[in-house]
């Protein structure tokens, strides 16, 4: 097969050049159409039940929600593992599943059999965002100038932002928190209801029946049709006041003679402060499971300019705090820049020992034709693309079967000649080394087969790696029996001069043979020196560091204070000022956003913890690391 591939590679000059620009240009558009991420994401499939219980005790919502919910999820179908956590009005079932299950098929049976769990009456269960948790892609708070209160801007949030923010393709989700969550508040009076003889389940029952639509069908009237219905909604707050609760002595009693009604806010879950400003409006933008980060976070800045021009009112800004892009891009950074240096190393190298610049620049073509090769690979599997898997590629292995091939032909095929001659002998010094190559490169490949096999979160991590080098290597072993025969011939027949002999490899060459005699005539010597070298790098092994990783530097924090859990939000809220004056006396610290107990839909089951996530200058703002 390998003789008939370099025979058709010369008989058909133009044929490689064809399959290179085609593998070329079909690797560059996977490239541009591939998830680029930074780093690979190691999660399970995993699906969220949250089920809000509003002002019952932890032990009531464990032993009403949690436990019946558990009871109906356990069994599910590739279910691997479940734990719930319940808290004040709060439950929140966490099921793992098996390797392989589709995230979708996942949801969708948790959603059956969720709904036979026994539940209290008016709690329903919801599924969580479609997200990971490495999911986080960005995060926001709105700014107002001094003239919009913080109960505004959480309306703001939930009414203008969210829902404009949640039609960007790729967003699973987008999480409000802090603020005042605005409400309207029907306050009885005790005494006033007890002189006119009204219950509080009078007043209930009022409410209930009064915001309310009906319909009458419709009516015709000559060529037309007209819908009839009762228009009861309520559109203000005397709408609510003038609500009929009962009689007394035949005059109507209404909501206003026995409560106050006004404009209040829902009971706090969380409370977010951003550097000054104590009381802050913030929103976390989720990225939906295997979508591309980059091209989500480009809509998403699309989508807030929209907001800042055109849909805030004046005086209200929103802000970013954090924004993996600038993450992303630092990968890329990263990556490129070795993959460049790799390039720039491997051609001088090559360089030195060749003696020969033609020979250099063929090999050195093999590199960006491999890389594309593999970034097709990747775009037809579906797979990422990331700083550990683009930063384990090594040039030097890649180009070693070119490197052999053309070495090979530059010092057997004698230069001048009929063009035919010399593709015959180049023919005939390829087959020579042919086998040795391909089996070279297969062992190598070889190598690889146990990280193919890990499962789970290490096959996640380093899968993508297995995957981007032997596409690599197998896209480097094709054109090296295709393209570099037909460079080599196009480099050779018009040369007059043989290839020099480096003067490096005379002297290697001089230094090697009596060191080889020697090793040949001592066996045991040799055999000691090499046992006594494993056992010491076996010994230097364990105080190694990491440096053979790429360096992931995102430059924030994410600080974790863990406060008492019966400590009220107003007890833990003058912490804040104290802990942030704290962390900006740091030179490195830029900006502070403080988190203090959890969002109120849920997705965030904590008690009262204070986390801070301070951005350092002179670094990139990138994914939180807990600390």
């Amino acid at each position: 097969m390998i003789e008939t591939l370099l025979k058709s590679s010369l008989r058909t000059a133009i044929a490689p050049f064809v399959l290179a620009i085609i593998i070329a240009g079909w690797g560059y558009y996977g490239f541009t159409n591939l998830t680029v991420e930074a780093f690979p994401d190691p999660t399970d499939t995993q699906v969220s039940v949250i089920t809000l219980f509003p002002g019952q005790p932890t032990e009531e919502v464990e032993r009403r929600v949690s436990i019946p919910l558990e009871r109906a999820l356990n069994g599910t179908p590739g279910l691997f593992r479940l734990r719930s956590i319940s808290l004040f009005g709060l439950s929140s079932v966490t099921m793992t599943f098996q390797e392989g299950v589709d995230p979708l098929i996942a949801r969708q049976q948790v959603l059956e059999r969720s709904s036979q769990a026994e539940l209290p009456e008016g709690v329903k269960p919801s599924l969580g965002p479609l997200a990971t948790p490495i999911g986080e892609v960005f995060r926001y708070t709105l700014k107002s100038a001094g003239s919009v209160d913080v109960m505004t801007l959480r309306t703001l949030q939930e009414w203008v932002v969210r829902p404009r923010l949640l039609q960007v393709p790729g967003v699973a989700d987008v999480v409000s928190y802090g603020g005042l969550i605005k409400e309207i508040h029907v306050e009885p009076d005790p005494q006033k209801m007890a002189s006119l003889h009204v219950e509080l389940e009078n007043l209930f029952a009022a409410l209930q029946k009064a915001s309310r639509n009906a319909s009458g069908g419709y009516v015709e009237r000559g060529s037309e049709m007209f819908v009839i219905r009762s228009i009861g909604i309520f559109q203000s707050i005397d709408d609510i006041a003038s609500v009929r609760v009962a009689h007394h002595g035949g005059v109507p009693v209404t909501v206003r003679d026995v409560a106050a009604v006004r404009v209040g806010y829902a009971p706090r879950q969380g409370i977010v402060s951003r550097g000054q400003d104590e009381d802050a409006v913030e929103g976390i933008v989720l990225m939906r499971r295997g979508e591309n980060p980059s091209r989500v976070l480009d809509a998403l800045r699309g989508a807030v300019d929209g907001l800042n021009t055109h849909d805030l009112p004046k005086g209200v800004v929103l802000t970013a705090f954090y924004d993996r892009t600038e993450l992303v891009n630092s990968t890329l950074q990263t990556v490129f820049r070795n993959l460049t240096e790799g390039a720039v190393l491997v051609i001088g190298v090559l360089f030195v020992f060749l003696m020969s610049l033609r020979a250099s620049l063929i090999v050195a073509a093999i590199i960006p034709l491999s890389l594309l090769a593999s970034f097709l690979y990747l775009h037809l599997r579906g797979m990422s693309a990331n700083l550990l898997s683009m930063g384990a590629v090594d040039f030097g292995i890649i180009v070693d079967g070119a490197v052999i091939l053309v070495e090979h032909l530059f010092h057997r095929v004698d230069a001048g000649g009929h063009p035919e001659t010399l593709k015959a002998r180049i023919l005939h010094s390829a087959q020579e080394v042919a086998r040795p190559t391909l089996f070279s490169l297969l062992i190598i490949i070889a190598a690889y087969i146990p990280i193919f096999s890990l499962q789970r979160v290490e096959g996640r991590i380093f899968g993508p790696m297995a995957h981007t080098v032997v596409s690599a290597l197998l896209g480097a072993l094709l054109f090296s029996f295709t393209l570099v025969p037909v460079l080599v011939w196009l480099a050779l027949r018009r040369s007059t001069k043989p290839l020099a002999d480096s003067p490096i490899l005379r002297i290697i060459r001089k230094a090697y043979d009596p060191t080889l005699r020697t090793a040949l005539a001592n066996p045991g010597p040799i055999l000691g020196l090499a046992t006594c070298t494993l056992i010491g790098a076996l010994i230097v092994l364990p105080r190694l560091g990491s440096e053979f990783l790429p360096e992931l530097n995102e430059g924030s924090l994410y600080v974790t204070f863990s406060l008492p859990g019966n400590m009220s939000l107003t007890e833990g809220r003058r912490l804040i000022p104290s802990i942030r004056e704290r962390l900006l006396r740091t030179p490195e610290v830029q900006d502070v956003l403080s988190q203090l107990g959890r969002p109120e839909d849920g997705t965030d089951p904590t008690l009262p913890m204070l986390s801070t996530d301070p951005t350092l200058r002179g670094a990139p703002s990138g994914h939180i690391v807990n600390v």
